[in-house]
């Protein structure tokens, strides 16, 4: 069974209005089904103070996140010095450490983020 319409007049100047809008609906539907389809990382560094082991792991986090999830991750850096507290909820025993907090489940990484391979991999980015 196929559906014809039963008018064949052409359309008037409000059925193309509506088409047009339909249209940008529809457009804005597909951009947010995709936004949706690749999520945004939350990551949490914890960090000691402004040493090179902290200054290095922090420039490699960058560098990874703006290699594989351009524009789509937030990097909150924690000093453990200033922020005992959250670094005490976090439980964090070793630093520096990554936890990535966002998409679920909670991922953790230990040491200066060098290993870029180990990191990618891990997250799930690439495969080995």
């Amino acid at each position: 069974m196929s559906f014809e319409p039963k008018n064949n007049d052409p359309p008037t100047d409000g059925q193309q209005t509506v088409d047009i809008s339909t249209a940008e609906t529809l457009k804005e539907f597909e951009k947010l089904v995709a936004d949706l389809a690749q999520p945004t990382y939350l990551f949490r560094l914890y960090v000691a103070g402004t040493s090179l082991r902290s200054s290095t792991a922090i420039a490699n986090v960058r560098r990874i996140c703006d290699q594989y999830l351009p524009g789509r991750y937030e990097l909150e850096v924690v000093d453990v010095y200033q922020q005992p507290a959250m670094t005490k909820q976090a439980q964090v025993v070793a630093v520096p450490t990554l936890i990535k907090e966002l998409p679920f489940p909670p991922q953790r990484f230990v040491g200066d983020m060098s290993n870029t391979e180990r990191i990618v991999v891990g997250l799930n980015l690439k495969s080995r």
